[in-house]
């Protein structure tokens, strides 16, 4: 996979890219290598969540529990996230950051492997719980770490590239997870993430510079982070535009069976993940001048193919091209928003991203809840509609935040 996240790099490296930067006193150049060793972190994190997804069927007859249950693991990771991000950031804050990380992919290999051997479905959605309070420790480390890493004036560039481990892992390791999970059962799968990160480790410890952590003189009290003009619009857009992916993303599969598509749904998430690799490229490459922009757009792609998946999504080729456009308008969200939350919150980032954390964790953990309630009592064709709904209220709210928030200013 490091392959994979070094040939993103060479993508992401086009013009718009080659701009070196004083990043830290022993190199001038953009620190690809290191960035990506976080983008490594992040596909790990977000395979890690996804993967119950599909592998919905298999850990469905294997655990003896039906397919709506399974999408709870989903839920009980998010929940995870939810309930600890910002009490265990802000305890870890004074921390040196690289034993803080190393710390947290020790964490996902012991949780990767537990949910490897476990035999029993409560004891994996304890196991996937504590997956998921690992993953909102290495979120709200991950933007402000890439961000350090480089000069002000790069900063958004640096977040996209320590995000593109999230679309890599939608196009490319959801599918051969799937199709490992086809093979090999889905226990060899998540054996294969331990394994990976034991690799992460090795490259964390050479790539990955170590910074201090945050004097206590200089943390800020919750509430006057929460009370930043423009940070609640931030929050809000970012658990809409979250809680309608997940709605759809949880139960993939079977949203999918009108068209046929069911038992192709790592041909889908391909398409889907590919598209959201040229949706984060897109952004890294504009998100400096034109974050509103951007969310504005990615909206605007993601209602559409919510509409198109509602009105005709029982075609295999309308699905294909919805689920692409949704994939595309999807890639850059997690850059959009933590960069959106850095420039917002200024000095108190830190605790700010461990907001945008939490309420992404939310709204997987109400993604999973209500797909799962639409789906029981409406029908999943209900999904589309349910989503549809959230984001014409995120386009709502992110057009009026044009002073703070989502400015229409450009940036630097």
């Amino acid at each position: 996979m490091s392959g994979a996240l070094g040939c993103v790099a060479a993508v992401l490296s086009g013009r718009a890219f080659l701009v070196e930067t004083s990043v830290h006193p022993s190199s001038e150049r953009f620190p690809w290598s290191g960035l990506l060793a976080l983008a490594m972190a992040g596909f790990i994190v977000i395979l890690t969540e996804a993967l119950p997804a599909g592998l919905l069927p298999l850990m469905s007859a294997d655990l003896g529990v039906p397919e709506s249950l399974v999408g709870q693991l989903v839920t009980s990771y998010a929940l995870g996230s939810l309930v600890t991000a910002i009490p265990v950031t802000a305890a870890t804050s004074g921390w040196r950051r690289r034993p803080l990380l190393l710390a947290v992919l020790v964490g996902f290999i012991i949780v990767n492997t537990a949910t490897a051997l476990s035999r029993h479905f409560v004891l994996t959605l304890v196991t996937r719980f504590v997956a998921g309070m690992f993953a909102g420790l290495l979120w709200a480390l991950l933007a402000g770490y890439a961000s350090r890493m480089v000069s002000e004036h790069l900063r958004g560039r640096a977040i996209a590239v320590a995000m593109v481990g999230a679309p890599i892992a939608l196009s490319m390791g959801i599918p051969a997870g799937t199709l490992l999970g086809a093979v090999m059962g889905w226990r060899s799968t998540f054996g294969v993430m331990s394994a990976l990160t034991v690799g992460l480790l090795v490259w964390v410890l050479g790539s990955v510079p170590d910074f201090a952590g945050q004097a206590a003189e200089a943390r800020l009290p919750l509430r006057r982070v929460a009370a930043t003009p423009g940070l609640k619009a931030v929050l809000f857009v970012t658990f809409s535009f979250v809680l309608a992916h997940n709605m759809l993303y949880t139960y993939i599969a079977p949203f999918l069976a009108p068209s046929g598509l069911a038992g192709r749904v790592d041909a889908v998430l391909f398409v889907f993940g590919l598209a959201g690799l040229l949706g984060i490229w897109g952004v890294g490459v504009l998100i400096d001048r034109w974050l509103r922009a951007l969310v504005l757009g990615s909206t605007l792609l993601f209602l559409g193919a919510a509409v198109s998946l509602g009105v005709s999504g029982a075609v295999a080729v309308v699905a294909y091209v919805a689920v692409a456009v949704w994939g595309l308008a999807f890639g850059g969200a997690a850059t959009l928003f933590q960069t959106a939350s850095a420039n917002t919150a200024g000095n108190a980032s830190d605790v700010a991203q461990s907001m945008v954390v939490t309420v992404w964790g939310m709204a997987m953990a109400g993604g999973g809840l209500v797909g799962g309630v639409l789906m029981e009592t409406l029908g999943v064709a209900s999904l589309s509609w349910g989503v549809s709904v959230l984001l014409v209220s995120t386009f709502l709210v992110t057009w009026r935040a044009r002073a703070h928030g989502f400015p229409a200013a450009s940036r630097g």
